[in-house]
């Protein structure tokens, strides 16, 4: 049995294949269907945005796609970046780039209202239908400066509760543990161990 994941990146990858192993699938990545359209996250939101991901995927590959959709949403800037973190800084913006205009926005907001979370939502697709979609939300506050050397995307400036550290400070191993991610996966999992027993 096979499992698409909807995504190129490489540090999501890692991330799911290290939640889902122990399952009896063959996990595969879109590099190995090249012919796959390239999906437009357009939608209102990342719930939308993960469906519409696993939908597309699941049918012209073929197989069961797994797609999720994550952002940053941040209380003092009224939720936002939200669905747009990818691109918060611009459509070719870089993680560093998004990071900066999120450090610049946030300037001078004291501490108490530095209140963010991540909100990842994972879909589940068959090429005829979407089987599961299930969500991990994970609350901290937003650093005045980049901390730490892990992770990918926010994470450098993404304090945990309660932690005194960044996302980017903890060993990847701890994050597949306690990550918005982490949540979702952990979630699907119990549908994909119903596909792949």
């Amino acid at each position: 049995m096979e499992l698409v994941l909807a995504t190129r990146n490489r540090h999501k990858v890692s991330e799911i294949r290290a939640v889902l192993q122990g399952l009896k699938m063959t996990i595969r990545t879109l590099d190995d269907f090249p012919a796959v359209t390239e999906v437009e996250e357009d939608g209102a939101t990342c719930r939308e945005n993960a469906i519409k991901k696993a939908r597309i995927v699941a049918q012209e590959s073929g197989k069961l796609a797994l797609a999720d959709d994550t952002g940053l949403e941040v209380q003092a800037l009224a939720g936002r970046p939200g669905v747009h973190s990818s691109r918060f800084a611009g459509e070719q913006a870089t993680f560093s780039d998004n990071r900066q205009k999120l450090l610049q926005e946030m300037k001078g907001v004291p501490g108490l209202k530095r209140k963010a979370w991540f909100r990842c939502v994972i879909a589940l697709a068959s090429p005829a239908l979407v089987l599961a979609v299930e969500e991990g939300v994970l609350p901290g506050t937003i650093a005045v400066q980049e901390q730490g050397q892990e992770g990918f995307g926010y994470d450098p400036v993404f304090l945990l509760l309660g932690r005194g550290k960044t996302l980017a400070e903890v060993p990847p191993e701890e994050k597949n543990r306690i990550s918005h991610r982490a949540i979702a996966l952990a979630k699907m999992k119990r549908h994909l161990g119903r596909l792949f027993s």
